[in-house]
């Protein structure tokens, strides 16, 4: 006899309905592996609901009407509407305070509080609106974190079933702006929480104290959010929750990433034609008016401009070994001042840097390819893609011991791994890369190691059915 379980799935942006960073990437990809799982036995009938942003792209929409939600004593409108992908439900939610803020996310917190809390309570009431029962809604961020909590509230308030509620943590320290007046308008209350006091008024953690499992997009990223370190001053809330908070790897996209097909690339190769790569490295260094020298090593940082990554420990390691032999190419966009430091650093060594301050996917994809070493000394980074896409296209990333990093990257094996966040320890890393750059064999060892990683997310959809599995259980 065949079962079905039924994955209401919640994000603020998914591809390629609209991205504005990973967590696009992880909602446009997650939910559809999770409905691939789908066996005889066992049917994942799973529905992603979305914000109607005014920049959301679809070719083909079907209204499915409007509903409303009570607010302050009067009526707010709900429109919803339907798509697909890939053969899997999508649900658009649109109405005035989505319309309101205009981008994705804003600048205004008072425009993002009223969006997202708008679009979590009519998530919730879509199900009823289009006569379909979640057994699991699943949550990302802050932005989707009081469905849970409107969830569970009407539960206790109504005396509905028990849907499980599984939320994804991407990065914690986002808990979203004081929403309580917000919160109360639709006519829930405050529960008492064993929250701490500040926190008691926030979207993320009122969606994590109403969720059944709190899940970190990494397994070590799960372990350090309990210490203070990490915590955001939910630590001592988040190790109280025991059991119910672990770590799940983010997949990556390997259709897309694909160093044998990628269009981008100007030789494709696979792990077993490695000796094809290096005319991307030529090319590379031909674009960015490098010296076309194959032998020195070329190094690589595609990232946001900014402090978390560690950027500006990667700009005083390079200054540190100025009588090494390397070359840099540095592709982002962020930090004023930290676009004004690579820049600077550029001028100081123009035939060994070149810095681009843009967003550019084809570039970045060439430079993957192209470059021998990947630099991400992040000082924290609850999963991170760049080092997964790096393995796969041949380049040998340099990371610290951070979160998915640590998860991903294995020293001496698939790439090198540092503790202090610090430019020393970031410099004797590359260093120790560099030293075995030289003997071509063990280098290629390396490549080879870090091309036949299986990320796909296969794997971490099968790690989530179990979780979704165990909560039913219970």
């Amino acid at each position: 006899m065949s079962r079905t379980i039924n994955i209401l799935f919640l994000a603020a942006e998914a591809e390629p309905f609209i991205k504005v960073g990973g967590l696009g990437d992880v909602a446009g990809s997650l939910p559809r592996a999770l409905r691939a799982l789908s066996t005889d036995e066992l049917k994942l009938d799973v529905r992603l609901v979305l914000p109607h942003h005014p920049a959301v792209k679809t070719e083909t929409l079907k209204p499915l009407g409007m509903f409303s939600l009570p607010r302050n004593g009067a009526e707010i409108q709900v429109e919803a509407s339907e798509t697909s992908l890939h053969g899997m439900p999508v649900y658009l939610i649109g109405g005035e305070p989505i319309r309101a803020s205009g981008s994705v996310y804003s600048l205004n917190a008072d425009l993002d509080a009223e969006k997202y809390a708008f679009f979590s309570f009519a998530a919730l009431e879509l199900t009823r609106h289009i006569n379909w029962q979640p057994d699991v809604i699943h949550g990302n961020d802050w932005h989707t974190a009081l469905s849970m909590y409107g969830s569970l509230t009407k539960r206790w308030e109504e005396g509905a079933r028990h849907v499980a509620s599984v939320i994804t943590l991407h990065n914690l320290p986002f808990m979203g702006p004081d929403a309580s007046v917000i919160i109360e308008s639709y006519g829930l209350k405050l529960a008492q929480t064993d929250l701490p006091d500040w926190a008691r008024v926030m979207p993320l953690p009122l969606g994590l104290w109403a969720s059944d499992a709190i899940v970190a997009v990494s397994p070590t990223y799960g372990r350090e959010i309990l210490t203070p370190e990490y915590g955001c001053g939910l630590d001592e809330f988040l190790l109280s929750r025991g059991e119910s908070v672990s770590g799940i790897l983010n997949g990556l996209d390997t259709v897309s990433f694909d160093p044998a097909v990628d269009a981008a690339l100007g030789a494709n190769f696979s792990v077993d034609s490695l000796d094809k790569r290096p005319v991307n490295k030529r090319l590379l260094q031909e674009r960015l008016g490098l010296p076309r020298d194959p032998e020195t090593p070329l190094l690589a940082v595609v990232s946001r401009m900014d402090v978390q990554k560690g950027i500006d420990m990667v700009f005083a390691a390079l200054k540190m070994m100025k009588k090494s032999k390397w070359q840099a190419v540095i592709l982002g966009t962020g930090d004023p001042k930290l676009e004004a430091a690579a820049m600077k650093l550029q001028e100081t060594l123009p035939d060994r840097v070149k810095v681009e301050t843009r967003y550019d996917a084809g570039l970045a994809r060439q430079i993957y390819a192209g470059s021998d070493v990947f630099l991400m000394p992040s000082r924290y980074e609850p999963c991170g893609l760049s080092q997964m896409i790096a393995m796969r296209y041949g380049c040998v990333p340099v990371v610290r011991a951070a979160g998915g990093l640590n998860d991903t990257v294995t020293h001496g094996v698939t790439g090198f791994v540092f503790e202090k966040a610090h430019h020393m320890s970031l410099s004797a890393a590359i260093k120790s890369a560099l030293k075995v750059y030289v003997d071509r064999n063990q280098w290629r060892e390396i490549q080879r190691a870090g091309m036949a990683q299986d990320f796909s997310w296969e794997n971490s959809a099968k790690k989530y059915l179990e979780l979704y599995q165990s909560l039913l259980k219970s």
